[in-house]
């Protein structure tokens, strides 16, 4: 059973750093005016999108028990407010380091972590729901945070230019 679950612990990873590095490289070619600009007419701006996707990516360090937020004012401007509701907004320049950082923190302590603690409660399910639903562990959260990042990363393609290379 170990080997199936390595091999499953793995299959979730691979994924998530795929998704990381996939959209690493579109922040990387995206220039901070692009970044500033809306998906679509009425939609969120990139730059809300990145920092959207940095407090939920820092919110998982002490979900998953890997140690405190780095960043926590950043939930509240960019998953409890809408885009344009806040006016003080940290610099795209801060925000792309701020989502290599979390980053970086995230994949190294998924590279510690052992096998078994994968499959353990998350730390925002109590002991009596773990028991009646132990699919709310640690790797779960990594999935469910795999598919938002893709989810996401479609949105932001859109600020691709036209004549950009697919």
């Amino acid at each position: 059973m170990k080997l199936k679950e390595e091999l499953f612990i793995k299959m979730v990873l691979d994924a998530w750093h795929t998704q990381i590095k996939n959209t690493d490289e579109l922040f990387d070619s995206l220039s901070d005016g692009e970044l500033m600009k809306q998906i679509a007419p009425g939609k969120n701006r990139g730059i809300y999108l990145l920092g959207h996707l940095i407090a939920v990516h820092d919110r998982m360090l002490p979900l998953i028990g890997l140690g405190g937020q780095r960043y926590p004012d950043l939930y509240k401007t960019f998953v409890e407010a809408a885009d344009n509701t806040v006016i003080d907004l940290p610099t795209v320049e801060d925000l792309r380091n701020y989502w290599k950082e979390v980053n970086n923190a995230l994949a190294e302590s998924f590279s510690k972590m052992p096998l078994e603690e994968w499959f353990q409660k998350h730390n925002a399910v109590s002991e009596i729901d773990f028991a009646k639903e132990p699919h709310r562990n640690k790797l779960n959260i990594v999935i469910n945070r795999t598919n938002h990042l893709a989810n996401h990363l479609g949105q932001l393609l859109l600020l691709k230019p036209k004549n950009s290379e697919s």
